[in-house]
């Protein structure tokens, strides 16, 4: 079966999910829509597929078997409702989802009503150290797991041109850094971990030249037990040839050793009590975006809709990472421990 796969959005990001969709082996990306005909045709051309500039034309001229919403925000609900009204079966939407909490659960609840599976495209769980990193806990190699903590250090968001090369409206996010970047960290805490407990959270705006909040420290209570540390500051780098491969360093710890992720992409571990770390073999590409995880994403999508393989990031499952933001912006402005 080869899944029919049209894609609205030919912005930066939506270039990682057009090529990938190109070497998914289950897909065959028909479609490209974007408002600027530019920009969608000059995509259709590099993949071999139909330009529109009208999402409803191209779904009706299509037909896909699946939906990748690959826009900003404030167009994703309008884009799930016209793929459900077209009776597309499937729809990917990137994160951020919706605009909001409240616009993310009615959409789900919608597609839910209508039979159609959504997923949301959120790749960070899919790189490759996070999938070993997963792997290692399950194992029991780590023991325990007493902490995790991740410094976000892209180095990206200074001075007053920042963002415009790339992604221009972040700019004018009124939440920034947790609503476009650290959402992505409390899924993979969430991965790696479980559930959210509570957090605390201390939030502040460096840049001038935008509008939200581009640092920020974040404390997260595990329902195990477990506490997780997000610390981000766009505008600080990290030790690596590509800042944007990691976006900076992790530690997770455990009662039997310990397991670093540098800039690099390579995962270090360490018993307790020992007192050098050893690289921690595990197998990835460079190619496509960190570590190819959007490829993996929507590989991983492919195969449950072609051999019935368990999907992650089921939209009903990823409103809880919109709760624990929602809770994260709450702390900030309460100063209090705030619960999902």
């Amino acid at each position: 079966m080869s899944l029919r796969v049209a894609v609205v959005g030919a912005g930066y990001f939506a270039a990682f999910h057009h090529e990938s969709w190109r070497r998914v082996s289950e897909a065959a990306l028909v479609a490209i829509c974007d408002r600027d005909a530019a920009k969608a045709d000059a995509a259709a051309a590099r993949h071999g597929a139909r330009a529109f500039t009208d999402l409803a034309e191209m779904l009706n001229a299509t037909a896909p078997d699946l939906l990748d919403i690959a826009i900003p925000p404030a167009g994703h609900g309008g884009a799930i409702r016209a793929a459900l009204a077209a009776r597309v079966p499937a729809i990917v939407c990137q994160k951020p989802f919706c605009q909001d909490l409240a616009e993310a659960e009615a959409v789900v609840a919608e597609a839910e009503a209508a039979g159609a599976l959504l997923i949301v495209h959120e790749n960070f769980r899919f790189q490759p150290w996070y999938r070993e990193a997963a792997r290692c806990l399950a194992s029991g190699a780590l023991g325990t797991p007493f902490s995790l903590a991740f410094r976000l250090r892209p180095g990206d968001g200074a001075g007053p041109d920042a963002y415009l090369a790339r992604q221009p409206y972040f700019r004018a996010m009124p939440r920034f850094l947790m609503r476009e970047t650290g959402v992505h960290f409390v899924d993979v805490f969430r991965f790696l971990l479980g559930e959210v407990e509570a957090v605390f959270a201390d939030l502040r705006r460096l840049n001038p030249a935008i509008a939200g909040e581009d640092c920020g420290t974040v404390l997260f209570r595990m329902r195990n037990g477990a506490r997780a540390l997000f610390d981000g500051n766009r505008l600080a780098d990290h030790r690596a040839a590509d800042r944007r491969l990691t976006m900076g360093e992790m530690l997770l710890e455990g009662s039997e050793a310990t397991l670093r992720l540098d800039g690099e992409g390579r995962l270090f571990f360490r018993p307790i009590g020992a007192g050098v770390e050893t690289p921690q073999p595990f197998a990835w590409s460079r190619r496509g975006f960190a570590g190819d995880s959007v490829f993996a994403l929507q590989r991983h999508i492919a195969a449950h809709l072609t051999r019935g393989v368990p999907v992650e990031n089921i939209a009903r499952e990823y409103l809880m990472n919109l709760r624990v933001e929602a809770a994260i912006y709450r702390a900030a402005e309460s100063g209090c421990w705030q619960f999902p």
